[in-house]
């Protein structure tokens, strides 16, 4: 795909106003953090799912997040797509005739990803091994656990439609693709960035970025990447007992109870396995399998 294309899924025009570049990050920052601040102070705080600092409580404060909080961002980005831009979901990546396939093919990439760089730390010697698939003895673990990956499908999608979808289509017609991926990137990293955390720990915010980009620009939609998102968090999250995005399901593991040891470059800490030099390894030769990909087949999958 070539990096100075002016469109990356598809040329329809859009019929109502599109953004000027420069503002569209600003627009993004505005129409992601309002919803969330708005569900969060209104909604989840009231009902006493979230904390002061808007931090959920428990599994269904991250439950919460994931359906209300993501759910009104989805909603007022499509209402943005359909009302003022006036542009069908095409143009924004929402285009293939076998997308749930696709979906459902990215989800298991994500999970198997997932199981890959766990079991690396864990030969590594960053984990240690506790009980084995707690969360089978425990029928309300089970059923937490299913509402959890209703929860991380919408919030990963959501995300996925708003910066590889919305954002990565608005910059290329305004620019050109290669900065579209650059600034589109550069903001999922910045909304991610966490100052508590060493500087290798938010670049993998950033890799992941670049990698979704390189997904998209190999498949020409979003349905991949949104499977592959919504597989990785969610097993992340329920698979180990171990965080996600510095996040707690505040559910026994699925799989196999891990316990972090060494330091935080080997197994993530605090944040997670995606804190982690193998999850960095793993972003990095899935971009650049990707880009290969798109190179020698010249156009999208």
């Amino acid at each position: 795909m070539d990096l100075l294309s002016k469109y990356i899924f598809t040329d329809t025009e859009h019929r109502g106003w599109l953004p000027w570049g420069a503002l569209a990050p600003v627009l993004a920052l505005v129409m992601i953090a309002a919803p969330l601040i708005i569900t969060g102070e209104f909604i989840l705080a009231p009902m006493g799912l979230v904390d002061a600092n808007q931090e959920p409580i428990g599994t269904y404060g991250l439950l919460g997040l994931l359906l209300v909080s993501f759910g009104a961002v989805g909603v007022v980005f499509v209402a943005w797509i359909k009302g003022v831009e006036r542009r069908p979901f095409a143009t924004v990546g929402l285009i293939a005739p076998d997308g749930w396939r696709q979906f459902w093919r990215g989800y298991g990439i994500g999970i198997g990803m997932t199981v890959a760089v766990v079991l690396a730390i864990s030969i590594a010697g960053g984990y240690t091994t506790g009980t084995i698939a707690p969360a089978l003895m425990s029928p309300i673990a089970l059923v937490q656990i299913s509402l959890l990956l209703v929860g991380f499908a919408l919030q990963s999608s959501v995300e996925e439609f708003v910066f590889r979808g919305w954002l990565l289509s608005v910059l290329t017609r305004k620019f050109n693709l290669l900065a579209a991926v650059l600034v589109s990137s550069l903001l999922f990293a910045f909304m991610h960035f966490n100052p508590a955390n060493p500087w290798y720990d938010n670049m993998n915010t950033l890799a992941f970025g670049l990698f979704a980009c390189a997904w998209v620009m190999r498949t020409g939609n979003i349905w991949g990447v949104m499977g592959w998102h919504a597989g990785w968090n969610w097993f992340t999250a329920v698979g180990f007992d171990v965080p996600i995005t510095g996040l707690e399901s505040g559910t026994p593991a699925l799989l196999v109870e891990l316990v972090p040891t060494g330091p935080h470059w080997l197994n993530g800490a605090g944040t997670g396995p995606e804190g982690s030099v193998f999850c960095t390894l793993a972003l990095v030769l899935g971009t650049l399998y990707c880009l290969r990909a798109t190179r020698r087949t010249g156009q999208p999958d």
